[in-house]
This record gives structure tokens, C-alpha cells and sequence, in this order.
């Protein structure tokens, strides 16, 4: 019998990232919970998207380290890392005039090599990411001439066709109408369910977050204010001292997890 892969475990020491000298994440420590959802919820420019580019290896580390099982990802091949770890950054740029079907076929160079051609699994990858994220219609259309909710799904698909253990995903819903915003959340928890894929993501929507994870980190000023499973981290004092907002926890009508209702001036006692 084939042992069941075991998932590629993600986690921070120490990391500082900065740039032109401006130190955006300060000494933070983190783990990823190995085969699990996580959502990356703060506040505008408290270091949510510059964390995402240092676990990836977009960014090296002004001190400390990202360890990608155990090892110091800046000392593993770059193309070791790529078949594992995936990032969709938050404003991809597509090549002009690239079409669609090309720029998902492109999640598969990573697998590409010497020795190692295109294959019926390539063929098989792009075609299961294409139709997860609904654009099997648009595969001849130039990414260039989509509308962004529909540009979003294509990078989406190309992040899926990569099949790496971790999928690292920078605000995957901009862009997106409530309906898609929310086909896209599903579909990153049947490949989290079918695969075992360690899925980060960073939201704005601290209720959808809540909603669709199951490890919640929250931070401000660069730093983690609390982490851990929604409904011990999503709580009034939290949403006070991470976003500066008094609000009103309950519990989520259709999934139970915890809800959000911001007071804002006007609603205060």
C-alpha cells in the first residue's frame, strides 16, 4: 500500500522583512498548520501581503528565517521550491497577448526539465484547473481582453495547475462579485479536502475568513496579534485592538463560526 504523502510543513523564526530599509514584519514567529486552511486577516499595510512574499521566497529576510520542512527555503533550489510551494501574488501580470490556455499550461513548467517533457499529467492538470474555476470557454480568449473577474479565476487556475503541497494565495478574491468570491473560497476547500493542500491565503473579509478557515492569523503592525482557530481568535477585543473597530461577535447563522457586526460611530452607545 502507497503511504498517504505527508504534507510539507511552512513555518517562520524570527523573520524580518523590510524594504529600502523599512522593516515591515518584525521579528515575527509562525507556524502553518501542515494540510490545513489559514487566513491572513489585519488592517491595511500591516505587513499581510509583504509575509506572503517572504514565505514564498519573493522577498529574503532582513534576519531570521522561513523554514519549508525544516530546511532554510533561501538555501533550496529555486525549482525544488516551485513544485512545492505555489503563490497567485496580488497583482499578477500576465505576458501581452498570452492566451488563456497558455498562461494556466504555464503552472507546469516547474514539473518541466532535461529530461522530463509535457505529458498526459500536464495535459490532465491544466484541463482539472480550468474547469474547477469555470473557464474552459474563455482557454483561446487573450488574458488581456477578460474582464478582472475573470482574469482572477485564470491566474487561480494556473496557481491550481502547479499542484504544489502549498498554495500560498494574495487576496484571491479581488476583483470578484460576492458569487465568485465565494465559488473561489469553495473550490480552495475541495482541493484543501480532496488533496490535503496547505492553503494561506490573505483576506480583507475577517467574516468570510472565519468562515472558511481553519486557522486564523491576525496581525497588526507587522507583528502576530493572535492566531489560532477562529473561534477562540475572532472575539470584540480582537476586532478592537487589530482593526479599531467596536463590534459585536455572534455566531455565524450557517456555519456557526464567529460573525462580525461592526457598531462604526454612529451605532455606539
Amino acid at each position: 500500500m502507497t503511504p498517504e504523502p505527508v504534507p510539507a510543513e511552512l513555518s517562520a523564526r524570527g523573520l524580518s522583512l523590510a524594504y529600502e530599509g523599512r522593516t515591515v514584519v518584525d521579528g515575527l514567529d509562525l507556524e502553518i498548520p501542515a494540510g490545513a486552511v489559514t487566513a491572513i486577516v489585519g488592517p491595511n499595510a500591516c505587513g499581510k501581503s509583504t509575509l506572503l512574499r517572504g514565505l514564498s521566497r519573493l522577498m529574503a529576510p532582513a534576519a531570521g528565517s522561513v523554514l519549508l520542512d525544516g530546511a532554510d527555503i533561501q538555501s533550496l533550489p529555486t525549482k525544488q521550491v516551485a513544485q512545492r510551494l505555489g503563490l497567485l501574488p496580488q497583482t499578477p501580470t500576465a505576458p501581452d497577448g498570452i492566451t488563456v490556455a497558455d498562461l494556466v499550461s504555464r503552472g507546469r513548467y516547474p514539473h518541466q526539465g532535461w529530461f522530463r517533457r509535457w505529458t498526459a499529467d500536464d495535459d490532465e492538470a491544466v484541463a482539472e484547473a480550468m474547469t474547477a474555476t469555470g473557464i474552459g470557454d474563455l482557454a483561446e480568449r487573450p488574458v488581456d481582453e477578460l474582464s478582472g473577474g475573470q482574469r482572477q479565476r485564470v491566474w487561480i487556475a494556473m496557481a491550481l495547475a502547479q499542484r504544489t503541497e502549498i498554495l500560498l494565495l494574495d487576496e484571491p478574491t479581488t476583483f470578484l462579485d460576492l458569487s465568485h468570491q465565494l465559488d473561489v473560497l469553495d473550490l480552495l476547500l475541495d482541493l484543501n479536502a480532496a488533496r490535503g493542500t496547505t492553503v494561506v491565503m490573505v483576506l480583507h473579509d475577517l467574516n468570510l475568513a472565519a468562515r472558511y478557515a481553519g486557522h486564523l492569523v491576525a496581525m497588526r503592525a507587522g507583528a502576530v496579534a493572535a492566531a489560532g482557530e477562529p473561534s477562540a481568535v475572532v472575539t470584540a477585543e480582537l476586532v478592537r485592538e487589530v482593526f479599531g473597530v467596536e463590534s459585536m461577535v455572534a455566531a455565524d447563522p450557517v456555519t456557526g463560526t464567529p460573525l462580525v457586526v461592526p457598531m462604526g460611530r454612529h451605532h455606539t452607545a
